[in-house]
């Protein structure tokens, strides 16, 4: 399963790298498959390269839906506990 997480850059560490914001956690994120990206961009990133840009109303949305799910407690069906 793969996962892209939305972020929002903070910084320009280069032309080809950002420092971006997953919700309090910063990382360095590669930029070079985005089209002039700029501080305040929400952006899609997956194993480190910002795939896309997206808009706030959906990186806000999407990160919702990410911890509501992290806020399960009950195990999937038909996994028994170990």
């Amino acid at each position: 399963m793969c996962l892209a997480v939305p972020a929002q850059i903070v910084r320009m560490n280069s032309p080809v790298e950002a420092l971006c914001d997953f919700g309090g956690v910063k990382k360095a994120v590669d930029v070079t498959l985005i089209a002039d990206p700029k501080v305040g961009d929400w952006v899609i990133v997956h194993v480190g390269f910002a795939l896309e840009k997206i808009d706030e109303e959906k990186a806000r949305e999407t990160l919702a839906l990410l911890a509501q799910a992290a806020n399960l407690t009950e195990e999937p069906k038909g996994e028994a506990a170990s």
